[in-house]
């Protein structure tokens, strides 16, 4: 394979959002030859992780932390991409995982995470996986008073003691209502025989605003004290995820993207979605701060009813536990996919049909706002005629609204089939968290750099 280096041709959107690539995303996508051979071995998509930034974004948390002298532990939040390798990457590093279901919970205790390290915060709990995590002494995130009761049956049953963390939701006059959870006033009621051992606090918020979390700890210190004074260690307060990243370069790209959609909504401005549609439920794709900064701000700020909030979990000796899954996986995952036609809707409206579904790249909003990069793997320019194109990306699913990502992209050097397509920085949710067979298309393969070559993930093997 040749090793130098091809320059990608341009994609940009009619309202452009330049992602930001980390080196070894670029150096991949600047080997035509090597993305060829990628699409060519595992099918078309093919989702392309690196595990080495998750260390580094780990320690900006771990490090902002340490600068307030809190016990701060950061798990990785397993539900955000399945692959193995960042479970073993996770694990390496000293961190711990968040688990959410039994293949989970069974897969990060067979790669050898200390049970010590794993919370299990599944929103739905059979009795077998609570069998398991009672069993092999798993921290479990215990969402109601009814739920308590039915762990420690369970542990009753095993002759064992179950460590369990009260879900607290914050009041609703304070913070939006969630579905997680119960409130201070119900868990001061609760009852914790001596079958279950209250090893901590555990909050759920949406969104990704600090302020928001340092009201919740008032209530979750609360909660600590109410439990201590029970005889209960109650050790740490988890706060959860929502940890925010950025994957713009550019705020003014973001911000001039904000004006465009507001005009667009409301009529006044020229439309640039598929349908003008209004992408009313996105991502903050740029934002300020970020990881160890916000949780920086987080520390510094009050805790309404106390001090700061970094002194008051270290005057308590409280740790404070992050579940992180978009954030610690910023920078980890490529989706190359290769572009089976050209063609125009039925009005003249240009379409550029790639091999994936949309459903591998999509979370639970309504857009990726990235321009992807084009790789020329059809050919070089002296070989292959590429025409300039403005138009939509669809996929393979039956259906008229298939569309990959839902802004007007344009292709200024031109697009020819059998190219590929390069959406950067997609490991956190956008690959697997709706991913779907339909069809009975395959689910895309996952591979990734173990240091020396990129090989198959062991998930695809399960």
């Amino acid at each position: 394979m040749t090793t130098t280096p091809v320059e990608p041709l341009p994609v940009h959107g009619t309202v452009p959002l330049r992602a930001r690539w980390e080196r070894w995303m670029r150096e991949l996508v600047e080997n035509p030859q090597h993305v060829s051979a990628l699409t060519s071995r595992y099918g078309s998509p093919v989702n392309v992780l690196n595990p080495a930034p998750l260390r580094h974004t780990a320690q900006e948390l771990l490090d902002a932390g340490a600068s307030h002298g809190v016990d701060t532990q950061v798990f990785f939040a397993r539900k955000a991409n399945k692959a193995l390798c960042f479970v073993d990457a996770a694990r390496d590093a000293g961190l711990g995982v968040d688990v959410a279901s039994e293949n989970e919970l069974r897969q990060v205790l067979d790669r050898g995470v200390a049970p010590e390290r794993i919370i299990l915060s599944a929103a739905i709990k059979t009795d077998d996986l609570l069998r398991l995590a009672v069993s092999r002494g798993v921290t479990i995130s215990c969402d109601s008073r009814a739920e308590s009761r039915r762990i420690a049956a369970i542990a009753r049953a095993l002759d064992t003691t179950a460590c369990v963390a009260p879900r607290l939701a914050p009041d609703p006059n304070s913070l939006p209502p969630t579905r997680f959870g119960e409130r201070l006033s119900a868990w001061r009621q609760a009852e914790w025989p001596q079958e279950l051992r209250v090893v901590g606090v555990h909050v759920h918020l949406h969104g990704y605003s600090e302020a928001d979390r340092r009201t919740a700890l008032a209530e979750a210190i609360a909660l600590v004290e109410h439990l201590r004074a029970l005889g209960q260690p109650a050790e740490f307060i988890d706060i959860g995820g929502g940890v925010p990243m950025s994957y713009l370069e550019s705020r003014e790209q973001w911000e001039n993207y904000l004006e465009r959609i507001a005009s667009q909504r409301a009529g006044t401005g020229e439309p640039f979605t598929w349908k003008s549609d209004p992408l009313s439920n996105t991502y903050p794709f740029w934002q300020e701060p970020t990881r160890g900064q916000w949780l920086d701000q987080l520390l510094s700020g009050d805790v309404p009813g106390y001090g700061t909030a970094g002194t008051e979990l270290r005057e308590r000796d409280i740790a404070l536990h992050l579940e992180p899954g978009r954030s610690l996986l910023d920078g980890c995952g490529v989706i190359l996919t290769e572009v089976s036609f050209l063609k125009e809707r039925s009005d003249g409206l240009p379409l550029i049909g790639v091999a994936m579904n949309r459903t591998q790249c999509r979370t639970a909003a309504d857009d990726i706002l990235l321009d992807p990069l084009l790789v020329p793997t059809a050919g070089p320019a002296k070989e292959i005629s590429r025409e300039p194109r403005t138009g939509f990306v669809v996929g393979a699913y039956c259906i008229e609204d298939e569309v990959i990502l839902r802004r007007e992209l344009d292709f200024p050097d031109g697009i020819a089939v059998g190219d590929t397509l390069a959406i950067p920085n997609t490991a956190g949710y956008f690959m697997h968290i709706l991913e779907s067979a339909s069809h009975q298309i395959p689910l895309a393969r996952n591979v990734y750099y173990d240091g020396g070559d990129w090989v198959p993930d062991d998930i695809d093997a399960v």
